[in-house]
């Protein structure tokens, strides 16, 4: 049987499971089985293609809507563009505005400036297997792109603009292309001066994540530094004590990693090298601080900053916890270049709030749809540098979505195009984490978890092994909605979540008595009653006393993404729905005491809540089938 070990590059460190993805060698011997999959199948497949139809996944990446392999070169003589300043990051910045004006002899409404990372973009660059795809050819697809008339209204008439752009240190050079024809035509008209970072291959973009246990913590970074140059560690320790440091591993990927186009072709970009450093032994809810560091050859240093966080509670420990749950946030651009079609407004919003409370925050769950990146290898750059004030504070511990690791005949249990043929190489997880009162198991959607399958068994693992006189807050964190939603494609479907989701798991939720369930994957909100076998279990709405004797179930899908409509079916468990962006929050008072919160972005307020209060002896109680039958003789 074929297997992957699972993974994340974006976050680093979590409890890595092997997940069997052939499921075909699994239903053979299992003629019943082999039938419901084909059915499943044609299912999937119809239900795909009239999804794709409303959500366009490919249009979501801006960057997919430039024909770059349609490039035709026009140079003209007359035609500038100049960068300014030349040299970025001399004090040490990572992050740094560049003014680009130009000028045109024949301009046009269409035409849009490019900023391509490396400078050099030409043909002559390219690996020899991709020289004959087309000609003339442009070896990657710019890293972002803006109209020309954008600050310029007055340029169609002038020839003459500005563009004020934000860069990001990316280990490479930057030049930026005048183009004309639009998108759909290009035109390359015109190429700026070479702009570059002063050290461009520093330690960058840390984030953190909860450890194989409770008391580690992984640091995972960013630099230009391959082990054959400079050996990555970090160096930290308490505040004001004694500091210590801790080496770390360093892995890399090339195209032939990759699955397809666009990520192995124009979307291609060189990812750096990446390093992941396991800081132990940490004690309780103790402030920490840390540096990356890079030890060079020639027995130098390259530092890092300096950042802090706080260490993770022990299982059960009884202190004010605080968690932020969200889906489907993706990036955007503070210049306002690469939007497309209202997409992803929400991303800096909802980045903006969670660092603003960050103080009230101790760990956040990403779950699902990170950087959207969809192949454009440059985005998870830029997606790790906007998250990076949270990431590099706290514990951001991420899931697996479609636009992570969907491709077809790759292992993923849905065949679309939805990662660009990233295939999970990026991020790629299922794990089960403890913070304190709390404890999480977090599936991979893109991975069959019908029962009988070796992630329906991790599943119920998770489930069974919690503590819960230790850990009385039990929550079921994926992508794809498993439980309950009134998305548009879900209701059209009849199905109100994905094909046997709940016809696996919900007999585990019952049966675990899982509290509360969150999903991303459909970009609006919505709340549930305490359900089973959609039947609501209680008529309260906002205060929950003892047993719930089901599952709320909760879509968070709003981080950022283009947001999805609700279906015109009114089902009587759906008791809030909301079509905006926001994220929740569960905050746990003691080992009786929890308050949910949904919060939207453009103002972080709250918008709906609920308490649960009760003791011990209410987990223990039963209710329909969460306690085995017995007989007197038992």
């Amino acid at each position: 049987m074929q297997k992957t070990q699972t993974h994340t590059v974006i976050g680093g460190g979590v409890r890595s499971q092997s997940l069997a993805i052939d499921v075909a060698a699994r239903s053979a011997s299992n003629q019943s089985r082999h039938m419901e999959e084909q059915v499943l199948e044609r299912r999937r497949e119809r239900r795909l293609e009239e999804r794709e139809k409303v959500n366009c996944h490919g249009d979501h990446q801006p960057l997919s809507r430039i024909a770059i392999h349609k490039t035709v070169f026009a140079l003209h003589e007359n035609a500038r563009v100049k960068a300014s300043p030349t040299v970025l990051g001399l004090k040490g910045q990572n992050t740094e505005w560049v003014t680009v004006k130009f000028n045109s002899p024949n301009p046009s409404v269409d035409d849009w400036i490019a900023v391509f990372s490396p400078a050099k973009f030409n043909a002559s660059s390219c690996p020899a297997e991709y020289s004959s795809v087309h000609t003339p050819l442009l070896c990657s697809a710019p890293i972002k792109y803006q109209y020309a008339n954008y600050t310029s209204p007055d340029y169609k008439h002038t020839g003459k603009g500005l563009l004020n752009l934000q860069l990001i240190n990316q280990r490479s050079d930057f030049s930026f292309a005048l183009f004309s024809g639009g998108l759909s035509n290009p035109k390359l008209v015109a190429v700026s001066n070479t702009v570059v970072f002063a050290n461009p291959k520093p330690p960058v973009y840390p984030r953190l994540a909860q450890g194989k246990i409770w008391n580690e913590m992984t640091v995972t970074w960013t630099s230009g530094y391959g082990i054959d140059e400079a050996e990555p560690f970090v160096e930290w320790g308490q505040k004001g004590g004694d500091k210590v440091r801790s080496p770390a591993g360093t892995m890399t990927f090339d195209r032939n990693s990759l699955c397809g186009a666009p990520a192995s072709t124009l979307g291609w970009r060189d990812p750096g090298f990446i390093h992941t450093s396991f800081l132990k032994e940490l004690w309780p809810n103790t402030k920490y601080v840390y540096k990356l560091g890079h030890k060079l050859s020639d027995g130098s240093y390259i530092w890092s900053q300096e950042y802090h966080f706080r260490s993770s509670p022990y299982p059960g420990q009884n202190s004010l916890q605080r968690i932020v749950v969200f889906g489907d946030m993706g990036k955007d651009e503070a210049d306002g270049s690469n939007e497309y079609n209202n997409f992803q407004h929400g991303a800096l919003n909802t980045t903006a709030q969670l660092i603003q409370d960050l103080k009230n925050i101790d760990i956040v769950f990403h779950i699902g749809d990170l950087a959207y990146a969809n192949g454009y290898l440059s985005q998870w750059d830029q997606f790790t540098a906007q998250v990076e004030p949270i990431a590099s504070t706290v514990p951001y511990m991420v899931a697996s979505g479609n636009h992570e690791r969907d491709w077809p005949n790759s292992g993923s249990f849905y065949r679309t195009l939805d990662s660009g043929g990233e295939c999970g190489v990026l991020a790629q997880t299922m794990y089960s984490t403890d913070y304190g009162m709390f404890h999480f198991c977090i599936a991979d959607t893109e991975h069959d978890w019908r029962e009988g399958t070796e992630q329906y068994k991790f599943i119920e693992h998770c489930l069974a092994s919690v503590d819960r006189q230790k850990q009385p807050w039990l929550i079921f964190l994926a992508h794809r909605v498993l439980g309950y939603s009134s998305g548009s494609f879900y209701v059209d479907e009849g199905s109100f979540a994905e094909p046997m989701g709940r016809e696996s798991l919900q007999k585990l939720w019952q049966k675990y008595k899982v509290d509360i369930a969150i999903y991303g994957h459909v970009h609006n909100y919505e709340r549930t009653c305490p359900v089973y076998e959609n039947i609501c279990t209680s008529d309260e709405k906002h205060s929950y006393k003892g047993s719930l004797n089901g599952t709320i179930h909760v879509v968070a899908g709003g981080g950022g993404a283009g947001l999805a409509e609700f279906g015109s079916v009114k089902t009587k468990w759906s008791l809030v729905k909301d079509y905006d962006y926001g994220f929740v929050k569960l905050t746990a008072f003691d080992h009786s005491n929890l308050l949910f919160e949904y919060k939207k972005s453009r103002d972080g307020k709250v918008y709906d809540s609920f308490r649960i209060s009760r003791d011990y002896r209410d987990i223990l109680a039963c209710t329909i089938d969460s306690c085995s039958s017995t007989t007197l003789a038992s």
